[in-house]
C-alpha cells in the first residue's frame, strides 16, 4: 500500500509506519515528533474513496447510475469497497488498502444479544436494535435492486449481509465530507509523538461505540439524548408550534443532556410551552417561556421530569453500582464488547442521575413558593443525605455540590469523583469545546 500511495503522490510517508500497540492494537507510529499544527500527511484526492469515482468506474459505475433511486452515499461507498475486495485482478492501488483495513470490527452492531443486554436501557441500546433491523432491511433492497441485478459483478458468497456490516463499518469510522475543489488531503498535527491518534471530538461513548468501535473509561463528554414531541392533534398545536419555533425548539426535538450541564434550560423551556393552557396562551410572550410562567405550570413541568428520570433510571437492565462492581471485580474482561457496553451504561445513568437530582431540587424550590418571583436556584441541600437544614459545605473541587458533613462528603466520594472532575476541568467559555 506504501508503494501505491507513494506513486499517487501522497508525502510523508518515509516519516510514519503501521505498528501494533499493546492497548490499542493496530495502528500508525510517528519517526519523529510532531508540533501542533504541523503537517503529517498530504493524501492525493485522486486516490480517496469517493462517490464520484464509484460512478466513474467503468465497470461500477453503469450498474449504479442504472439503479433508479440512487443508492444512498453509505451504499454506494459499501458497495464500492466490497466490489474492490470482490475482484480477482486490476485495482492494484484499491485491493491494497482493503487489505489494509480491519478484518473485524468492534462496532455495536456486531455485538451478541447478551452483550448488548449489558446496556440495556441505553439510548445505544435501542439504536443498535433499529440499527440491525434496518441493515436486514437495507441489505435485503441492495439484493432486489443491484446485487441480484447483476451477479456478474456482484457474486453474492462475496456480498453477504456479514460483508455488508463489514463494509458500512468501513465507511462509518472513516467517512468524511470534503468540502473542497482542492487536489490534495492533508492531515495536520495536534502535538503527535510516538503513536498517531485522530482526534474525533467531544464525543460521548455511545456515539464512540457505534461509529467506531471503541469507548474511553469516564467519558466527560457522555450524554443522554431526550426526545421531546407533542403530536399535532394536541389541544392549541399550532399556537404552541409557533411559540416552539420563537425559541429555537420544533414540536419534536432532541436534547442532550451532559455531565456538565443535566438539565439545559431548552428542556425546561419546551415543556413549559407544552403545558400552557387557553389563558396562558392568550397572553404569553415568547421571551417569558425562558424563565417561569406559574407556579403550577412549574411544579407540573418539573414533577413530570422527575417522574420521567425515575422511570428511564429503571429501565437500565444493570443499575450503576452494580456495573462498578462488576467492573472492578473484572466480571467483564477489559476491552471486550461487554465492558465497552458496561461504560456506555455507566456514563448515561451518571448523566440520568443528574438530570434527575437537578430536577428534584428545582421542584423544590418551586414548591417552596421560591418561584414566584422566578427564581429558579434549587434549595441548598446535601448532595448525600438530602438534608435541607445548614449549615452547608461546598465540594472545594468543583463548587457545584453542597454537604452538611465532611461525613457525607466522603460518604459520596465514590459516586461523585467522575462529575466532579468533569466539572471541575470543563473549559470556562463553551466556544472552547469543538
Amino acid at each position: 500500500m506504501e508503494g501505491w500511495l507513494e506513486e499517487s503522490g501522497a508525502v510523508g510517508l518515509n516519516d510514519l509506519e503501521l505498528a501494533n500497540f499493546q492497548f490499542t492494537g493496530r495502528g500508525v507510529r510517528s519517526l519523529q515528533y510532531y508540533k501542533e499544527g504541523e503537517r503529517v500527511l498530504i493524501i492525493p484526492c485522486g486516490i480517496l474513496w469517493t462517490v464520484e469515482h464509484a460512478y466513474a468506474d467503468p465497470l461500477l459505475g453503469p450498474a449504479l447510475r442504472s439503479t433508479q433511486p440512487p443508492l444512498t452515499v453509505e451504499d454506494t461507498l459499501a458497495t464500492y469497497i466490497l466490489f474492490v475486495r470482490s475482484r480477482k485482478s486490476g485495482y492494484n492501488g484499491l485491493r491494497s488498502h482493503v487489505t489494509a483495513l480491519p478484518r473485524s470490527y468492534s462496532s455495536s452492531i456486531f455485538f451478541t444479544e447478551n452483550e448488548l443486554e449489558v446496556c440495556a436501557g441505553t439510548s445505544l441500546y435501542i439504536i443498535t436494535k433499529q440499527l440491525k433491523r434496518q441493515i436486514e432491511e437495507d441489505y435485503a433492497g441492495l439484493v432486489a435492486r443491484i446485487f441480484g441485478q447483476y451477479q456478474d459483478l456482484f457474486p453474492l458468497d462475496k456480498f453477504t449481509i456479514e460483508d455488508y456490516k463489514w463494509a458500512l463499518s468501513t465507511v462509518w469510522s472513516r467517512m468524511f465530507f470534503l468540502f473542497s475543489d482542492g487536489a490534495r488531503f492533508e492531515v495536520v498535527a495536534w502535538d503527535i509523538f510516538f503513536q498517531v491518534f485522530i482526534n474525533y471530538g467531544p464525543l460521548p461513548n455511545n456515539r464512540l461505540l457505534r461509529l467506531y468501535g471503541f469507548v474511553l473509561s469516564s467519558n466527560p463528554n457522555d450524554s443522554y439524548g431526550i426526545v421531546l414531541s407533542t403530536h399535532p392533534t394536541a389541544p392549541f398545536w399550532e399556537q404552541k408550534q409557533k411559540l416552539w419555533m420563537s425559541a429555537g425548539l420544533d414540536s419534536t426535538c432532541t436534547i442532550s443532556l451532559t455531565l456538565i450541564d443535566p438539565l439545559p434550560k431548552k428542556v425546561l423551556r419546551y415543556l413549559r410551552i407544552q403545558r400552557l393552557d387557553e389563558l396562558d396562551l392568550s397572553v404569553i410572550q415568547v421571551d417569558a417561556t425562558d424563565g417561569i410562567i406559574n407556579e403550577s405550570n412549574e411544579v407540573e413541568v418539573l414533577q413530570f421530569l422527575v417522574d420521567s428520570f425515575y422511570g428511564l433510571l429503571e429501565n437500565f437492565g444493570t443499575q450503576l453500582e452494580m456495573l462498578e462492581e462488576q467492573l472492578a471485580a473484572s466480571v467483564h474482561p477489559p476491552g471486550g464488547n461487554a465492558w465497552a457496553a458496561a461504560h456506555v451504561s455507566l456514563g448515561e445513568q451518571r448523566v440520568l442521575r443528574l438530570a434527575r437530582k437537578r430536577a428534584e431540587d428545582l421542584l423544590a424550590a418551586a414548591e417552596s413558593g421560591r418561584g414566584r418571583n422566578g427564581d429558579l436556584s434549587p434549595l441548598a441541600r446535601c448532595a448525600n443525605c438530602d438534608k435541607v437544614s445548614g449549615p452547608f459545605m461546598l465540594c472545594g473541587r468543583c463548587k457545584a455540590v453542597t454537604y452538611c458533613t465532611r461525613t457525607c462528603q466522603v460518604a459520596h466520594y465514590k459516586e461523585h469523583k467522575v462529575v466532579c472532575r468533569v466539572i471541575s476541568t470543563a473549559p470556562k467559555n463553551g466556544s472552547d469545546m469543538k
